[in-house]
């Protein structure tokens, strides 16, 4: 499933979160980096399950997109975490 939020933070900001955020959960539901660049991380869990990051500038903001098979409800999670940007009404 892909999962998606806008956040003022920058794309390294997001995957430096992500990395602490997902290797401080329970060990079924740990995931440690695997592969990362500027702009995205591939995260691999228990049974070899993965989650794949990526942060990157759009519309005044970061984009992140997230998919997981595996980890649905722990990507939520870490997502609902991340600062949203200003709701800008006119």
């Amino acid at each position: 499933m892909v999962h998606e939020k806008q956040t003022t933070l920058t794309g390294p900001e997001v995957i430096g979160r992500a990395k602490a955020f997902f290797s401080q959960r329970m060990p079924q539901s740990a995931a440690f980096p695997e592969a990362e660049g500027p702009g995205f991380v591939t995260l691999r869990g228990q049974g070899g399950e993965e989650i794949a990051l990526a942060a990157f500038a759009a519309d005044g903001a970061t984009r992140v997109r997230g998919s997981t098979l595996f980890f649905d409800q722990a990507l939520a999670r870490f997502l609902s975490t991340l600062p949203e940007p200003a709701v800008v009404t006119t």
